[in-house]
């Protein structure tokens, strides 16, 4: 898999994923499912230009919704938490500051 098949999606929205960013120099991803630790490492290294100290992994469960008069569930999705040595930062994550 190319890394961009890898990393589908920055996960930058939520209140936890930024207090990571801030306080552990870690950043969130949503990756496909079938990606491993390695693949997802490979990824993030050769886009970003960083270098990756640590990858945790986890498959979030998908939710009941509801679809008109029915019930169906949402797709199952891999996120990735990627730990960067210290001194590294995406600055994709930053916003407009210059």
């Amino acid at each position: 898999m190319s890394p961009e098949q890898v990393i589908k999606r920055p996960i930058i929205l939520t209140e936890k994923s930024r207090l990571q960013q801030e306080d552990q120099n870690q950043f969130a991803f949503e990756v496909d499912r079938r990606a491993n630790k390695i693949e997802i490492r490979n990824a993030v290294q050769s886009l970003f230009k960083v270098t990756v100290t640590d990858v945790n992994t986890l498959v979030i469960r998908g939710k009941m919704r509801r679809m008109g008069r029915g019930v169906a569930k949402t797709q199952n999705w891999k996120k990735a938490i990627v730990t960067l040595k210290a001194g590294d930062s995406i600055k994709f994550f930053q916003g407009t500051e210059e």
